[in-house]
């Protein structure tokens, strides 16, 4: 074999690595940000909007009353949550394919509804 020259599939797996980056970038490119008046009546927000996996939620809110916390449907449905809680007043969060829930788990905040659950495609 000739030294300096890459193999077929050398170079193959470089090209497939520069074209995954290319469609990452390309995704990203495609994300857009909703912003949203976290408040208790969010839910009512994200009816009738389309939204994509990879966009970008952006929480509005005073920190010393509310923060956000990412959950599951039980936590959602129960107003539990055991997940990381954001409390900057101004979080962006990606939105993963399907059904995200997101809750305030402040002084039974989600229980008197400030709760949203956005469905991304």
């Amino acid at each position: 074999m000739a030294q300096g020259r890459g193999s077929a599939a050398t170079r193959c797996l470089a090209l497939g690595g520069l074209l995954a980056v290319c469609l990452l970038l390309l995704g990203a490119a495609d994300a857009a940000t909703h912003r949203v008046d976290w408040s208790f009546n969010a839910d009512s927000w994200s009816r009738g909007k389309n939204f994509r996996a990879g966009d970008i939620i952006e929480f509005n809110y005073d920190p010393s009353m509310h923060n956000v916390v990412p959950v599951d449907a039980g936590g959602y449905y129960g107003c539990s949550s055991n997940g990381r809680a954001y409390g900057s007043g101004s979080d962006r969060i990606t939105l993963g394919p399907g059904t995200n829930y997101f809750i305030c788990s402040i002084n039974g905040h989600c229980g008197m509804g400030m709760k949203m659950a956005v469905n991304a495609n």
